[in-house]
């Protein structure tokens, strides 16, 4: 590619892409995010209800957990009856309530048009509210952000808004309500960003945030102010300790694989059964009836454990048969495809994992580690290491473990990468026949102008000659034009009237009145053109929506004073060189850094020599 540093850059070009629009959409994202924080709160609500009703037999809203139910071997039935009802309300209502939300979610965004379905915002909460109230060892995080979503996408369904714009309305209800849930903005932002947004815009970044802003306020008035995990605050960890945290997320890291390969050998297994998928929940229920006779506290959304856990008060064997228990129930009621969300369950294994590990840890406390295995099993399994440290900070309020979470949250995040190929998220959109990308980075078109990869010194063809012999020596590649595939068409001084191209050529071959037509009526006149400051990305984008494959680039000054051409194999060689940049090696300069290093280390070892 040849040079053009001395190409002034252009002095319209910005660094977003967003315009005025933006107004608007963050005032539908503000009403989004209220009606988000009322559905979170009817969730909760239902969940409560239901919880009282079916194991305490008595009429009332608040969350408690199914622990101390006296119903015995009974209370093996109530989650396979709630998992019947679910797998009904799947078959007969809607397919899509089925699973975890996120997944869903994240499907609509990338292959549904942001486009959801109305009965999924009805079906989703209540099949979701059942499957947990009756014992199901989720948390209700995954659905409201399947609810939000839908109500989100509805709203710009209603409006007939772009696909771009329904996606940030979607988002801004998904992550509005997990604000409203667990009173962390800050986390469920980041959570848009790394999971459902597939884009770093202002377009969408600025709605979602004000969506998030206003669920959270509206939060204390509808279920209380946070943090809902409130502990006593740790001292700023050392070098020791931030090298133990480092331990904590690398083991936090494998059990994220584990359970991954847990939840889908069980949905494997499902599969293999002869019986529709409707019973499945059913088996998944009695599994969970069962798993609540030996560990209650691994029943329900569990936010009793989890703020036991963060207070060390769960420690010794009890932690290891509720993580085990919890393990086993949760993989197998989701593999069986009832409903509920992963977070809460993630936070509960993690911690019981790091309260079990601070028995051999003789430094800091049992909460202590306990709180960085949390977040390491979060940002681990869902792949959101930054979602996972904020998330507990806003959970706790805790700030001075901010270099332990980071510490924890990215080995975790590195080992799962390093071990899966696909998260926990994103293995059940894989799935369904769809891969989803979880690397984000600058456009490398957007790194090149057209000046930069255009062919110069193009050969042209006067407009107004004719005949048949130009149009057969073109055709058949005549070694002065050999071999190209179109022609500017240039007017007597030499200016740009127009283009030929091969497929305008062997149209002509076929018309008899070949012999009388000039090259610019067999041509195209006034072609579309591209300017050499132009980015690459721009003028890519100008050949899709023109639908052609070459652009005449001229001067923008003068627009007839043709400069070169591009063509798509111009652009693919940019491309290239891009992604040859993540491979090859600079030989030369490796040679010289490792020549310098030699040369000091020679200094320095004469420089100490007695």
């Amino acid at each position: 590619m040849q040079s053009t540093e001395a190409l002034p850059a252009r002095r319209d070009l910005r660094d977003f892409t967003t315009d005025t629009r933006l107004i608007p959409l963050t005032a539908m994202a503000v009403i989004i995010g209220a009606m988000s924080a009322f559905v979170a709160y009817a969730l909760v609500w239902l969940i409560g209800t239901i919880t009282n009703l079916v194991y305490y037999h008595r009429f009332s809203s608040s969350l408690v957990s199914p622990a101390a139910n006296t119903l015995g071997w009974w209370a093996v039935l109530i989650p396979m009856v709630g998992g019947l009802i679910v797998g009904l309300m799947a078959r007969y209502g809607s397919e899509r309530i089925r699973g975890h939300g996120i997944p869903e979610a994240m499907e609509a965004i990338l292959i549904g048009r942001s486009r959801m379905d109305a009965k999924v915002a009805i079906l989703k909460p209540v099949s979701s509210a059942i499957a947990i109230g009756t014992g199901g060892p989720f948390g209700a995080e995954g659905p409201i952000i399947m609810t939000g979503g839908a109500f989100g996408s509805l709203f710009a369904q209603a409006f007939h808004m772009s696909p771009a714009e329904r996606k940030t309305l979607l988002v801004a209800g998904a992550s509005a309500g997990m604000s409203a849930i667990f009173a962390t903005p800050v986390a469920a932002l980041l959570i848009a960003v790394e999971l459902l947004l597939f884009e770093w815009k202002p377009r969408s970044f600025v709605p979602v945030a004000a969506a998030c802003v206003v669920a959270y306020l509206l939060r204390t008035p509808l279920l209380g102010a946070g943090p809902i995990f409130p502990v006593a605050s740790h001292d700023v960890l050392n070098a020791s300790e931030l090298g133990v945290a480092l331990l904590v997320g690398i083991a936090a890291g494998l059990g994220s694989a584990l359970l991954t390969a847990l939840v889908y050998g069980a949905e494997d297994i499902f599969a293999k059964l002869p019986m529709h998928y409707m019973w499945w929940p059913v088996i998944g229920g009695a599994v969970v009836g069962l798993g609540g006779l030996l560990q209650p506290r691994a029943l329900g959304v569990g936010y009793d454990t989890i703020r036991d856990l963060l207070g060390g008060h769960l420690i010794g064997a009890f932690v290891l048969g509720l993580l085990v228990t919890k393990a086993v129930i949760w993989s197998v009621a989701l593999g069986s495809g009832t409903s509920g969300g992963v977070l809460a369950p993630l936070l509960i294994m993690g911690g019981a994992l790091g309260a079990i590990e601070a028995r051999w840890i003789h430094i800091g406390d049992p909460a202590l580690w306990a709180m960085i295995s949390m977040a390491a099993m979060m940002g681990g399994t869902m792949r959101s290491p930054l979602t996972a440290i904020a998330f507990l900070l806003e959970l706790t309020h805790d700030v001075e473990l901010l270099p332990g979470l980071l510490v924890g949250c990215v080995a975790a995040h590195a080992v799962t990468v390093l071990l899966m190929k696909r998260s926990i998220l994103t293995e059940k959109v894989a799935r369904r026949g769809y891969h989803v990308v979880r690397e984000y980075s600058v456009s490398p078109l957007s790194r090149f102008r057209v000046a930069d990869v255009m062919e110069r010194d193009v050969p042209t063809i006067p407009a107004d000659i004719c005949g048949a012999d130009i149009v057969r020596r073109l055709v058949l590649q005549d070694p002065v034009f050999g071999r190209r595939h179109s022609w500017p068409l240039v007017d007597d001084k030499g200016a740009l009237v127009g283009i030929l191209t091969r497929a305008d050529l062997l149209q002509a071959l076929n018309d008899d009145e070949e012999d009388e037509r000039t090259m610019l009526e067999i041509g195209t006149a006034s072609p579309v053109v591209a300017y050499p400051d132009d980015q690459l990305e721009d003028a890519l984008n100008l050949m899709l929506r023109a639908s052609v494959g070459r652009l005449p680039v001229v001067d923008r000054n003068e627009p007839g004073r043709l400069l070169g051409m591009l063509s798509r194999g111009s652009i693919a060689t940019a491309y290239r060189s891009v992604l040859d940049e993540e491979h090859e090696v600079d030989r030369s300069d490796l040679s010289a850094r490792i020549r310098l290093m030699r040369q000091r280390l020679l200094h320095a070892t004469r420089t100490t020599a007695p």
